[in-house]
């Protein structure tokens, strides 16, 4: 004879040992969103790799050679054709890139830059990178840093990239503009944050930390975007005001997204994220019968019957319901195996009785 388990959930007591329910905890607000201005910037170039040892991209690839001859044009020979290095394999025409940080670069500063073939090289191990021009990504921007060194290979599996660390001097300063011409700060929140909750959250805290006796100074415009006005006495120096506003504490509680259940099929693992609940139910898999009902249990003695309390009396917002995570410590007692309770989930999401989104991978 098959036993049957019958639960009335909820179990307001219950140890979770299958769920991780994530807690509120304070972040700053640089944490979840960035200052527009400072953002980082990009650099590009394209230049010629010297002194490889037989990797290059040899005569099938005629821009290469076209680029040394006009280098040794310029500095050596100025009869020299293109045709006459065709054979050559030292030689690679490479593309480079290297990006400024968000705080700013002055004059003379020194950024890593990578290097990528371009044509059919085989390696760039060994070789170094001719001194080239960078300049900004848009068309007819200007020349920004001199590049030049030697390239090391970060991944011997992948040699035909490289990275010349500290490679590119800067010429010209590119600094961060974190105010407007109103004076006002945008903060920009994180993709994974965003949305109006977020937005108003961190308006709200910003004025209550900074500005409790009024005027408001933080405004959300839309669920990614905040602007914040400086006070007039900190506009010729706003230094200390931009790192007050950065360093305010919100708590995490106001700014999660939406209820997310993540279930991993391999090992089983189930991560809760936010309060989730389940509406009452019943649900029969297998030898399983899952009830969400406020009864006591009563039925026939001889079947095995897991006592739980009703968690609504003891819900301090009134939202009823059981939690999702009580429901996985029942199944936890009842060793319910893995395929089971992924089943289960996805029957009960399927019947909008699980109030949160599923995923399952």
């Amino acid at each position: 004879m098959v036993l049957k388990w019958r639960l009335l959930i909820n179990l307001a007591a219950a140890t979770l040992l299958l769920a991780i329910v994530q807690s509120a905890v304070a972040v700053q607000v640089r944490d979840i969103s960035r200052l527009k201005g400072s953002e980082t910037n990009k650099l590009i170039g394209m230049g010629l790799v010297v002194g490889l040892n037989g990797t290059g991209d040899g005569g099938d690839f005629p821009p290469s050679a076209r680029m040394l001859a006009a280098a040794i044009a310029q500095f050596h020979d100025p009869n020299v054709v293109a045709a006459e290095l065709e054979d050559s394999e030292s030689v690679a025409l490479v593309y480079l890139s290297a990006e400024l940080p968000a705080e700013g670069v002055a004059e003379g500063d020194r950024v890593d830059v990578t290097v990528a073939t371009a044509g059919p090289a085989d390696s760039l191990a060994g070789g170094t990178l001719f001194m080239v021009p960078m300049t900004g990504p848009l068309p007819g921007a200007p020349v920004m840093a001199y590049a030049e060194g030697l390239i090391s290979i970060p991944d011997e599996e992948a040699p035909t990239v490289g990275v010349i660390t500290a490679g590119a001097q800067m010429t010209r300063d590119v600094l961060s503009v974190p105010m407007d011409e109103y004076y006002r700060l945008r903060l920009v929140i994180d993709e994974s944050h965003a949305g109006w909750p977020t937005a108003n959250a961190l308006a709200a805290q910003i004025n209550g930390s900074i500005a409790p006796d009024g005027p408001r100074l933080a405004q959300a415009v839309d669920g990614k975007n905040v602007l914040v006005a400086v006070p007039m006495v900190q506009r010729d120096d706003p230094s200390q005001f931009i790192s007050d506003v950065m360093t305010t504490f919100i708590d995490m509680s106001f700014v999660e997204g939406g209820a997310v259940v993540l279930v991993n099929r391999r090992t089983g693992a189930v991560v809760i994220s936010g309060d989730v609940r389940v509406s009452p139910m019943l649900i029969q898999h297998e030898s399983l019968t899952i009830e969400t009902l406020d009864p006591e249990p009563i039925g026939n003695p001889l079947e095995p019957v897991v006592t739980v309390e009703r968690f609504a009396a003891l819900d301090p917002e009134g939202r009823g319901g059981t939690r999702l995570a009580d429901l996985l410590a029942a199944f936890n007692q009842l060793n319910v195996p893995t395929k089971d309770l992924i089943e289960i989930l996805e029957s009960m999401h399927k019947a909008k009785k699980l109030h949160a989104k599923l995923i399952v991978k």
